[in-house]
């Protein structure tokens, strides 16, 4: 059962992956053809196409490597011109031969009627418009995703419930030193352990207030040191009255996300507060959908710091894959990564169906946010490439109105493209790296 849970877990993700590609490429697709350019295929995947079938003037495949994807268009290089207009003959030299082959199998696809229709004929704005399409699509796809998850399943809250009760009170400044949560003799015993809270047990009421969320009842017993207090909780459907005296103790401070505050020095920040030795338990509570937004910004947020961090990442990566030294569970995977975490989820039979279609919801939108921000990338052959390369041309034909000089004309992409068989050799090794290391370092996210 563990393994078809498993099974399920990584299908799940790839068939996810699959659809965000698939939509990526609709998102250059539709305003091609709305800006009325020829667009040749719509294919889902690289390498032997495995079907297609032409609708029209496009053909529409799958082919054998599920990598990416791409949308041909006709025109995507102008044709290379000399000082005086005139087309350029060809030269010689391994470089320049790349960029005379590329271009000349742009121009055998052109047709009679395609003068008006190829691709760097367009204004600016427009190609702009069909290569920030596809990116746009996965944040759109992410977004969507994220409000399913926050507003339709919710977010992991504190509840009232108590899910652990502590023996004993250890202080914090002995476990931020020695890592030691057990107790030991001179420990004093946890004042909820001797009220005789149980794990299941919910508070419903404290110092003769009524427990509305887990944050409020922290709150009243961090400022109930020393006193003895009513508490009263429910088990097996009985409510229960009794008194309870929080404990004077030293406890992390704990900052928004819930994690332990540290200063410069990396010590776990602790102050003395009122403590009584109990865990909440979580549940997923909808949020409204002003919250959606905020998530989805935090996530791009940390995905972008990712990015402008990659070298250092991607050789920290190589480092662990072959040395002792552990995987960051913040950096960089490859899809077979994201398939074994999503796996490892689906297989958690001891958490709720529920938590774990969420996290793989999650994960989808994550991968959709990271084709965002990285497609962005101002290199070609990612789409931001080409929008950097759309810009420089309005700037330099924006500046040669200015002083009334010629018209430059339109930026030859093709001279950048032994730089873009560059950056696809470093991206392709990048990606060879990454799927070794999630199998032979996978991150260890859950111990």
């Amino acid at each position: 059962m563990t393994v078809l849970l498993f099974l399920v877990g990584v299908l799940f993700v790839v068939l996810g992956i699959a659809a965000s590609i698939a939509l990526h490429e609709v998102g250059h697709l539709v305003p091609a053809k709305l800006f009325r350019v020829r667009v040749t295929q719509y294919m889902v995947g690289f390498g032997p196409t495995v079907w297609s079938r032409r609708r029209g003037e496009t053909e529409y495949g799958l082919k054998a490597i599920p990598a990416g994807g791409y949308v041909a268009m006709v025109g995507m290089f102008p044709p290379a011109t000399t000082e005086d207009g005139a087309v350029r003959q060809s030269s010689t030299g391994v470089f320049q031969q790349l960029t005379n082959d590329a271009r000349q199998a742009a121009a055998e696809q052109l047709q009679p009627g395609d003068e008006d229709r190829v691709f760097y004929k367009l204004p600016i704005w427009k190609r702009i418009v069909i290569m920030l399409g596809g990116p746009l699509m996965n944040l759109l796809i992410g977004t969507v995703l994220f409000a399913v998850l926050i507003m339709g399943f919710g977010t992991a809250q504190a509840t009232t419930t108590i899910s652990s009760v502590s023996e004993c009170v250890v202080p914090a400044s002995r476990q931020a030193a020695t890592d030691q949560t057990e107790c030991g003799a001179d420990d004093p015993a946890a004042p909820a352990y001797e009220a005789g809270l149980l794990p299941g047990d919910r508070v419903v009421a404290f110092d003769g207030r009524d427990v509305t969320s887990w944050d409020e009842l922290s709150g009243w017993i961090r400022d109930a040191a020393g006193r003895e207090v009513g508490i009263s909780y429910v088990r097996d459907g009985e409510t229960i009255d009794s008194t309870i005296t929080p404990l004077l103790t030293e406890r992390p401070v704990a900052t928004a996300d819930g994690t332990a505050e540290v200063d410069d020095d990396g010590t776990t920040v602790t102050q003395e507060v009122g403590f009584i030795g109990v865990g909440s338990t979580q549940e997923l509570v909808p949020q409204p959908a002003t919250e959606v937004l905020p998530a989805v910004g935090d996530s791009l947020a940390r995905v972008a710091g990712v990015v402008l961090n990659l070298p250092q990442r991607v050789v920290d990566v190589g480092k662990a894959a072959f040395s002792d030294a552990p995987r960051d569970p913040e950096g960089p995977i490859s899809v077979v990564g994201v398939g074994r975490i999503a796996g490892e989820i689906s297989a958690m039979e001891e958490v709720p169906v529920a938590s774990r279609a969420a996290t793989l919801i999650g994960l989808v939108a994550g991968v959709n946010l990271a084709l965002f921000v990285f497609n962005l990338i101002p290199l070609l052959p990612l789409d931001g490439g080409h929008v950097a390369g759309a810009l420089w041309e309005g700037l330099r034909r924006g500046v040669a109105r200015l002083f009334h000089r010629p018209d430059p004309g339109p930026f030859d992409m093709a001279r950048l493209l032994p730089l873009t068989y560059a950056v696809a050799i470093l991206l392709m090794g990048m990606g060879v790296l990454l799927i070794y290391a999630d199998i032979v370092k996978p991150v260890n996210l859950f111990g």
